[in-house]
């Protein structure tokens, strides 16, 4: 008998079994994935306390190293057109879409869920997704406006993005492994801002399958960048970073201490955007006052006549 004969339709020879194949968990930095400049890692672990896989702890350097690419992916993504973006963001909802079966199976090992919880919420961050793109082209109509004033003038309010936004992805709760990611995530960068996110620490999986999706999306490099760790020795440098223009603190409420506080003092250095929204049910309408909060309002004036 042939080899080919011998060997099962599953590739491997008779009785032999597979040598599993453990996927490494990194960073996503300027559309790249790098492990940690330290070359740190933690174990990330289910409800139960049994190990789920080895996670990189990024550094105060991967930050900076994240918020320059922030910077340097911005002037291509806000200086896109509003519905270049929308199809951007609608592409990755394709591809959320795509790997459905896989995001359920992370959100359910990571945060205990059932199996059908956990295809609800991957349903839902999909339909969120879907939401904010149709929202791309429709931010300036909303947000912005002609003005009457006395005088042969035109006088226009237009919306502008902040600039590189520091997101802190919600940290635990109900829908918060996935649909709290995408519910902060993508209003961030819908307006034209760039984002460096920080995962949450005890369920990162979701985040960096993430992270693969925008890689093979038509998403620029550097626009999304994503850092697993402890939010409590990234965020203060995000927070005190003078070329961040904002930050979301969602991943800092109902943190130990005074973090979320302290945030909000590091942050005021440079006069950085504070999004302090009450915890969300991540599952409720998520309204436009975090997509606004990252919009700066420029007013034009135009002579009539010429």
């Amino acid at each position: 008998m042939s080899a080919a004969a011998a060997m099962p339709e599953s590739g491997a020879p008779d009785g032999a079994d597979r040598l599993a194949v453990r996927k490494t968990y990194k960073l996503y930095i300027g559309g790249a994935f790098p492990r940690s400049e330290s070359g740190r890692s933690y174990v990330v672990r289910d409800p139960a306390g049994g190990f789920l896989a080895n996670a990189a702890l990024a550094s105060r350097k991967d930050a900076r190293d994240a918020v320059v690419a922030a910077r340097k992916a911005f002037a291509g993504w806000s200086g896109a057109t509003a519905y270049n973006r929308g199809q951007v963001l609608y592409r990755v909802a394709e591809l959320l879409e795509g790997r459905r079966a896989q995001f359920a199976e992370e959100v359910r090992l990571t945060s205990g869920a059932p199996l059908r919880e956990a295809l609800e919420e991957v349903d839902a961050a999909v339909d969120r997704w879907v939401w904010y793109a149709g929202w791309a082209d429709k931010i300036a109509q909303v947000r912005g406006g002609a003005n009457p004033v006395a005088g042969p003038y035109f006088n226009f309010s237009l919306p502008e993005p902040a600039g590189v936004v520091a997101v802190l992805a919600p940290q635990d709760g109900p829908g918060s492994a996935l649909l709290g990611l995408v519910s902060v995530l993508a209003p961030a960068i819908v307006g034209g801002s760039t984002a460096v996110v920080v995962a949450s620490e005890r369920h990162p999986l979701p985040a960096v399958t993430l992270s693969e999706v925008l890689a093979t999306s038509d998403v620029p490099g550097g626009v999304v960048n994503v850092l697993t760790g402890r939010v409590a020795e990234i965020a203060p440098w995000l927070a005190s970073h003078m070329d961040v223009n904002a930050i979301d603190l969602a991943g800092a409420l109902g943190a130990p201490g005074a973090l979320a506080d302290d945030l909000a003092v590091a942050a005021a250095e440079n006069l950085k955007r504070v999004l302090r929204l009450p915890a969300a049910d991540w599952a409720a309408d998520p309204g436009v006052e975090r997509m606004f909060g990252y919009l700066e309002t420029k007013t034009v004036w135009h002579p009539m006549g010429t």
